[in-house]
């Protein structure tokens, strides 16, 4: 059976530059224990391939894609290869080319401080108390959720004149029906379950404002035109229960402990700028007519927390935001 490469793990900047290194460096630094023939899984030369090397290549592949496996005859065929590469570079002495050296070096500092951080956060781990109270914090401000429908007009006098109608008894739906320009309009400017900060500003507003069962009496303008909203129903949002959410509280914790053992390393460090700042840019001049924005969710908990009841048949309308992007987790202790 031909065994194909995994491009993956000769990719790797942990793997391959640590053994490389360890071989490189071996007289200025503590070497790997010596490898038995009844602990190895593979010889390339003399040099023996232990069975932990396979197990943590096998682990590592399985976190980098996301559980994906490989047969094993398949990853020791790729450390057989790599073994073969990394006697090869010694042998033409590679390991002391100032470039390869810089580059190990880079690697070495950065498994440090990632081992400084998994260490700090396995002395200091996240507890279920932790967990409990940031979710209780976050859930005791969830707010609150609307239904409605609203009609997009080009123009402010059109707006007016089906408040107008709708004021004499008119049907909002059929007039969205006629008159909305959004593409729910044929729905009856139907928008679904949602919550104030999907929405440009504007346009929530007005939502929140509303009385269940009541319209604007005032247009409201925004970037895509002008609306008349109808709040049809509002509700408090159902948190979701803890334990759903407890491994997504996790990671936001971890980052924040993190973040404060940096902030109070820099506080005790005497750190000094020796880079010459680089000249700020000229800030851009005002657009003549400023659009409203969506405005982005940003707190922790909507960032570590799901939307408890998601928006049931929520179109893409013109007032919808964009979604947030997460951000980068700090690797789990382990």
């Amino acid at each position: 059976m031909k065994l194909k490469l995994v491009p993956l793990i000769l990719a790797s900047a942990t793997l391959l530059p640590g053994c490389f290194e360890e071989k490189a460096n071996n007289a200025a630094a503590p070497t790997a224990p010596a490898v038995s023939k009844e602990d190895a899984v593979a010889s390339v030369n003399g040099v023996f391939i232990s069975k932990k090397t396979l197990e943590t290549l096998e682990k590592e592949i399985s976190e980098r894609s996301q559980g994906q496996s490989f047969p094993k005859e398949q990853l020791l065929e790729e450390l057989i290869q790599r073994e073969l590469l990394i006697q090869q570079a010694l042998q033409k002495q590679l390991d002391k080319s100032p470039e390869v050296i810089e580059r190990m070096t880079t690697v070495k500092n950065s498994l440090l401080s990632q081992a400084a951080l998994q260490d700090y956060l396995k002395a200091n781990p996240v507890t279920d108390e932790e967990i409990k109270t940031e979710y209780d914090t976050k859930m005791a401000n969830m707010g609150e959720e609307y239904k409605a429908s609203h009609i997009l007009v080009k123009t402010e006098d059109e707006a007016k004149k089906i408040i107008a109608e709708l004021e004499k008894g008119g049907d909002f739906k059929a007039l969205a029906k006629k008159h909305s320009i959004d593409p729910m309009g044929s729905e009856g400017g139907d928008l679904g379950w949602f919550t104030s900060d999907r929405m440009v500003p504007p346009f929530s507003e007005a939502v929140v404002a509303l009385e269940n069962g009541k319209f604007s009496k005032l247009p409201v303008q925004t970037q895509f035109g002008w609306h008349v909203i109808l709040r049809e129903e509002s509700r408090a949002l159902t948190p979701p229960p803890l334990d759903a959410v407890k491994e997504q509280i996790r990671p936001m914790l971890q980052r924040q402990k993190a973040q404060t053992m940096i902030e109070n390393l820099r506080k005790g460090a005497n750190v000094e700028i020796l880079m010459t700042p680089e000249p700020k840019p000229a800030e851009p001049s005002a657009p003549a007519v400023e659009e409203a924005a969506p405005t982005p969710a940003t707190d922790a908990a909507q960032e570590a927390v799901p939307a408890a009841q998601p928006a049931e048949n929520t179109p893409e309308t013109a007032p919808k935001a964009e979604p947030v992007t997460p951000t980068e987790a700090v690797p789990d202790a382990k």
